[in-house]
């Protein structure tokens, strides 16, 4: 999980929804913590059982959105959230 001395000055872009014990969910956290840091964005991880996301969320944990899209669940594809990143963000 991200980690950081100071609270963050812009909003975390990308958004990793897991729950501990997860094997896909640590595959994802290493995809994300990867692809963030080529773009230099801001990411963020939540724990959909501690948060109370777990109905929302169900089964597909881990889920990432970036700019609060989803673009994968299970299974992160490293491509679809370097696209996600590049894209501008919507409004």
């Amino acid at each position: 999980m991200p980690t950081s001395d100071a609270a963050p000055t812009v909003p975390a872009r990308v958004v990793l929804y897991a729950r501990r014990g997860c094997h896909l969910c640590d595959d994802a956290r290493a995809v994300v913590a990867a692809v963030a840091a080529e773009h230099g964005a801001a990411w963020t991880e939540v724990d959909v059982d501690d948060a109370g996301l777990a109905d929302v969320h169900g089964e597909l944990v881990p889920v990432v959105e970036v700019d609060g899209v989803r673009v994968g669940y299970w299974q992160i594809d490293a491509a679809r959230v370097r696209e996600a990143l590049e894209a501008p963000p919507t409004a």
